[in-house]
């Protein structure tokens, strides 16, 4: 439909010993999800770290792909089609919490609720995806089978509607978009084009 628009999800793996660990319980590729509103991966918004070498202050936090802990990480990224009221609700909900940031902080009690399988929330505070759960619920977009804040990076694709767009390292998606975007503006195998 005409009024439809794109989301993202981002699934990665910074390669910090703290995602290492996560990773030893989850036995995933990846353990951090995000949050993206457009394509180009401009407006990706999460909970994690706020400080690049302290896992243990976090909160609410704007990601840029292309540097920092992204600058190495891999990732899978998925997207998915909602409608224009569901992506404007969404847009409103981050924004009002990105508003008032410095109110939010990172639900590290709740990663050990994860492990007992007991949802532990707590106000103004989430983890990466619990957060990520929260955004696409409280817009109407997907309901999960549990609590958000049992809702692990992998449980988030447990829907259908969910398509991979791309996977591989994150510094290398815009390069990817580009030259998918030129193979389909002037067709594939144009061996004249140098896009680098």
């Amino acid at each position: 439909m005409m009024n439809d628009k794109q989301i993202y999800i981002l699934l990665t793996d910074t390669g910090t010993w703290f995602t290492k660990l996560i990773k030893c319980y989850t036995r995933k590729p990846y353990n951090h999800a995000s949050i993206a509103f457009d394509e180009e991966l401009e407006k990706v918004y999460s909970f994690g770290r706020k400080k690049r070498r302290n896992p243990f202050i976090g909160g609410f936090i704007k990601e840029d792909i292309q540097t920092g802990l992204f600058k190495q990480a891999s990732g899978a990224i998925y997207s998915f089609t909602i409608t224009n009221e569901q992506w404007n609700k969404m847009n409103a909900y981050v924004q009002e919490i990105q508003q008032e940031q410095d109110n939010y902080r990172y639900n590290l009690l709740g990663l050990f609720g994860i492990l007992l399988q007991i949802p532990i929330k707590r106000r103004n505070a989430f983890f990466c995806s619990q957060f990520v759960a929260t955004v696409l619920k409280k817009s109407n977009v997907i309901e999960y089978h549990k609590p958000p804040a049992l809702i692990t990076p992998h449980d988030l694709l447990s829907n259908e509607v969910f398509e991979l767009v791309y996977k591989g390292k994150l510094k290398a998606y815009q390069k990817e978009r580009l030259k998918s975007q030129v193979d389909q503006d002037f067709g594939e195998g144009r061996e004249d084009i140098i896009l680098f």
